[in-house]
C-alpha cells in the first residue's frame, strides 16, 4: 500500500510530542517503560544506519496495555536510531455500534483505511510511501521490538536488490 507521507505528517504528532501530550495518569507510566528499556545496541546500530529510509505510522491509545508497552521502547529507539515516527493517538473502542471497532471520532478516519484491528499498530514505510511490514500488538515471540523492525528493513532491502 502506497502512503501519503505528507497527509500523514500534517495528521499525527512525533512520538516524543505524543508522549508529552498523554494525560498525566498515563504519561507517567510511559516515560518510566521508556526508562527502564533495555535495547539491543547490535540492532540498533544497524537501524540507525538505515533510519533516514524508513518512517514508522503508528496507531495508539493510552488506555492500551499493549501500547504502554511498546510506544515508550519505540520513542527510544526512535531517539537512538533517528527512526521518523509518527503517532495517531487517541483511538477509543466503539461500544455502542458492534459493526465497528473504533469510535470515529475521537479516533481518526485513518483506522479504516489502514485496516487497524489490534493497537498499537506501528506502519513501517519506506521514505516514498510504501508500506513495508507491520507489527500488531507485539514484536513476534523471542524478538525485540528494534529486532523486528531491523527484521522488516532487512528484507524489504533484500528484496529491494532482487
Amino acid at each position: 500500500m502506497k502512503i501519503d507521507l505528507a497527509q500523514i505528517e500534517r495528521r499525527t504528532v512525533s512520538i516524543s510530542e505524543y508522549l508529552r501530550t498523554l494525560d498525566e495518569r498515563f504519561r507517567q507510566k510511559f516515560i518510566e517503560a521508556k526508562s527502564t528499556y533495555q535495547s539491543k545496541q547490535g540492532s540498533i546500530d544497524q537501524l540507525r544506519n538505515a533510519a533516514s529510509e524508513y518512517v514508522i505510522v503508528v496507531f495508539s491509545a493510552a488506555w492500551c496495555k499493549d501500547c504502554a508497552v511498546m510506544i515508550p521502547a519505540l520513542a527510544l529507539i526512535s531517539e537512538e536510531t533517528g527512526l521518523h515516527v509518527r503517532v495517531f493517538g487517541a483511538l477509543k473502542k466503539d461500544a455502542l455500534n458492534p459493526s465497528c471497532k473504533w469510535r470515529i471520532p475521537p479516533s481518526p478516519p485513518e483506522v479504516q483505511m489502514f485496516g487497524v484491528d489490534k493497537i498499537p499498530l506501528a506502519i513501517v514505510c519506506e521514505r516514498h510511501g510504501l508500506e513495508i511490514g507491520r507489527i500488531a500488538e507485539k514484536p513476534s515471540q523471542n524478538l525485540s521490538l528494534e529486532e523486528e523492525l531491523l527484521e522488516i528493513v532487512k528484507l524489504h532491502k533484500s528484496r529491494r536488490s532482487l
